[in-house]
């Protein structure tokens, strides 16, 4: 979403010839999902008290080109669409945070009665569904009905990506640097890398997010620190001048996202289709802070009560999350980076300074027999200590994959 939001704003910004803002939007609002019934836009990003909220899905069609990028699409194991991803991507309002909340996709949780996507009817609740069927039930709206129910806020935005879309916004960035601790061979995704750092793009991308049988302890939670990591290296190359300052990529980047809505790889909520809204959210985010950039994993454990081993949401956890961010306090994570031992802290990333502009440094040399001015001392926040239940890591933190039985 970084990526698509950044993309058009780039574009808008420097007036980029030949790329017209208008087309683009009416492809995008063509294809919109509509998660309200009168499809009305909230106010402006600033405006919005408390933060916004982005439902972002990753979805395992087996439509078109999707097929050939999965095993068990060629076997026909599938039926239906699901969410195989779904991330809460929290902004919010001064001073800006970002946290992106990984939900995982076997966790068992209420599905409410859901919307058809035709409008005609509905689905009907269950009590007790894995977050990954969701989609399956009632597409994209389903799914923010389900997450909002969990977390008990509302949802502004959301939208879905296929695979494909992955492997052509991946291309359009210009690849994402990622740490792999030792060789990994996986015959479920055909990934073969060495131990060490690589760029990654295209398909080897794809196959680096739906790793999980050669990392960690195998499950999807130690995918899911793979994937924070992936998004963490990405965000540090999006706020870096490899991206903002290069209207090449930028365009590129945003001309291969419409492209990926019409090729119905991409689904936009119908509020995501205002280009003056997507310029507002890149705004507030392209200068937060890394170390205010922070990606967890929902709290979870394992229960065997049926037989079975089941992944349960750990509530109490997750209140003490989001009651920190519907109050706008900053985060402080105290637990592992991942709850499937997926990845291992490796270092520290530093954002580049910024050059002060000439507006910023004239008139600093205060005149003969004047007082400089004092600043006064900003009162330190008070950051909430994450329950140790909770995984994750900051976009300041580099991580580095881990073999499979560690």
């Amino acid at each position: 979403m970084l990526g698509v939001v950044l993309g058009v704003f780039g574009v808008s910004a420097a007036s980029i010839a030949a790329y017209n803002v208008w087309d683009a939007t009416q492809t995008v609002a063509a294809n919109a999902v509509v998660l309200d019934e009168g499809g009305v836009l909230p106010p402006s990003l600033g405006a919005i008290e408390g933060g916004v909220n982005i439902l972002m899905a990753g979805t395992d069609s087996c439509e078109g080109d999707n097929a050939k990028l999965s095993s068990a699409c060629q076997r026909g194991d599938t039926e239906g669409e699901r969410n195989d991803v779904t991330m809460l991507v929290h902004i919010s309002d001064e001073p800006r945070r970002v946290t992106v909340v990984s939900f995982p996709r076997d966790m068992l949780v209420p599905i409410p009665s859901c919307p058809t996507e035709d409008g005609s009817g509905s689905y009907s609740a269950m009590s007790s569904q894995m977050m990954n069927a969701s989609y399956q039930y009632g597409g994209l709206a389903c799914t923010v009905l389900t997450v909002e129910s969990l977390i008990e806020d509302e949802i502004d935005f959301a939208a879905a990506i296929r695979w494909t879309g992955v492997i052509n916004m991946s291309d359009a960035i210009g690849g994402v640097d990622v740490c792999v601790a030792d060789d990994i061979s996986d015959s479920h995704t055909g990934l073969s890398l060495t131990a060490g750092n690589h760029t990654l793009q295209g398909v080897q991308a794809l196959q680096f997010l739906r790793i999980r049988h050669g990392i960690g302890d195998g499950s999807d939670l130690g995918r899911i620190s793979n994937q924070q990591q992936f998004m963490s290296s990405m965000v540090r190359k999006l706020q870096s001048g490899a991206v903002l300052s290069n209207p090449a990529t930028l365009l590129n980047l945003a001309s291969t996202a419409i492209n990926q809505v019409q090729q119905k790889q991409l689904v936009l909520s119908s509020g995501l289709t205002n280009p003056t809204l997507m310029v507002q959210i890149a705004m507030a985010v392209k200068d937060v802070p890394y170390e205010d950039i922070v990606f967890v994993q929902y709290p979870t454990r394992y229960s065997s009560g049926d037989g079975a081993s089941r992944v349960m949401p750990v509530k109490d956890a997750a209140k003490v999350l989001f009651d920190a961010l519907k109050a706008n306090q900053p985060l402080t994570l105290t637990g592992d980076a991942s709850q499937g031992y997926g990845v291992e802290v490796t270092g520290e990333a530093v954002k580049p300074e910024v050059a002060p502009t000439p507006a910023a440094t004239a008139g600093e040399t205060p005149a003969t027999g004047e007082t400089p001015a004092t600043a006064e001392t900003p009162v330190p926040e008070q950051r909430v200590e994450l329950p140790s239940d909770i995984a994750g890591q900051t976009a300041a933190q580099t991580t580095c994959t881990q073999k499979e039985g560690r």
